[in-house]
């Protein structure tokens, strides 16, 4: 006998609303994704701890019985890695006629996730696995008590006294690719050419001087940062032969009475968002007594929108400072604009930008 299944019987289980019905129109497929978005982070960063990338680019292809032996992994749960890589667009996949799969790495992977590669990615990667992912599983806890948990704010100065040097090294990599591209957005989106002498304050290992100076060879550049880090960038100058554009200089722009002199355009790129409004306006006052007249700041951020409402980017790396920073945030276009106008600047110019790192750079001209 034939049974007719009703409309009703069809609707899983917890998805229909009163009387049965369907909801119209809505369906719980973005909250699931919105569940499951650790999943996709978790297989990269496997990916990335176990040196599948790297092991691909060693063999150019692949199947799965001999990246399984290569990485130390069962069949089983091997195939399973392969297809959630080749799915969220890190490898290739190709079966050639009859015989095995092969696997081989994306445009992507290949680009950023290879080990040694001049813009490897993974070193952010492991951080993000170690450091980062740890503390946002106590995100609950950090709002609550309004302190990170990504470290011990009682015991440490930051999260990366403790760090493991490895990883670290790793992170400063990553954020110089990340910063480079950013850089590279900057360049086309300011015009360069009215400065001299650039100074990066807080610059890591020197990504923004790198492509800026680059781009406009005119331009000279000083990187601001602790000792042990504008170590880095004096290191990463000689690598690229750009030790007559750029030097380096240990500091703490925070505590130090003042910001070094003799510069003409002043750039704070993802620096603003570490710490609470009143010393960022310190640090912007000090920007100020250290340019000429005409001199300018640039801020580079993820800046959120004036009724607070996105980009997304921008409000996650907002929460992001909760979880890392004693008194982080990402701030809205009008709280910069007040807080430059408050440390003696002009008005304030907006200039969109797409970029992993920021969406927009902040320009202000201190009054001739």
């Amino acid at each position: 006998m034939t049974r007719t299944v009703t409309t009703e019987e069809k609707i899983p289980l917890g998805l229909t609303g009163v009387r049965g019905q369907r909801p119209s129109g809505q369906t719980p497929v973005g909250l699931m994704e919105l569940t499951t978005g650790f999943w996709r982070f978790k297989v990269l960063a496997a990916g990335v701890e176990l040196g599948l990338f790297t092991l691909l680019e060693r063999l150019g292809e692949a199947g799965t019985d001999r990246i399984g032996a290569e990485l130390g992994l069962r069949p089983r749960p091997a195939r399973m890695l392969l297809a959630c890589c080749t799915a969220l667009d890190l490898l290739e996949r190709e079966r050639p006629g009859d015989g095995e799969a092969l696997y081989r790495n994306s445009r992507t992977a290949a680009e950023f996730l290879v080990e040694g590669r001049p813009h490897y990615f993974g070193g952010f990667v492991r951080y993000s696995d170690r450091y980062g992912y740890p503390g946002w599983d106590r995100l609950t806890e950090a709002l609550r008590t309004d302190r990170p948990t990504t470290w011990d704010p009682d015991a440490q100065e930051s999260a990366f006294v403790t760090a493991d040097p490895a990883i670290l090294e790793g992170f400063w990599g990553a954020m110089f690719t990340l910063s480079s591209f950013t850089a590279a957005a900057l360049a086309e989106a300011y015009d360069f050419t009215r400065h001299e002498r650039l100074l990066d304050v807080g610059g890591g290992a020197g990504a923004f001087p790198v492509g800026l100076c680059r781009r406009y060879p005119h331009l000279r550049a000083t990187v601001l940062d602790l000792p042990q880090v504008a170590a880095l960038a004096e290191a990463k100058a000689v690598e690229l032969g750009m030790t007559d554009a750029i030097e380096a200089r240990g500091g703490d722009f925070l505590r130090d009475a003042e910001l070094p002199g003799g510069h003409d355009v002043i750039l704070l790129s993802m620096i603003l968002h570490d710490w609470d409004a009143e010393t960022g306006r310190r640090l912007l006052e000090k920007c100020h007594a250290a340019l000429p007249p005409g001199g300018a700041v640039v801020i580079c951020e993820l800046v959120l929108d004036d009724d607070e409402s996105g980009p997304a980017s921008a409000a996650l790396m907002g929460l992001n400072m909760l979880v890392e920073t004693r008194s982080g945030n990402n701030w809205t276009y009008s709280e910069y604009a007040d807080r430059l106008s408050e440390a003696g600047f002009g008005a304030m110019e907006v200039l969109p930008l797409d970029a992993a790192g920021a969406n927009a750079a902040l320009v202000a001209h201190k009054p001739c």
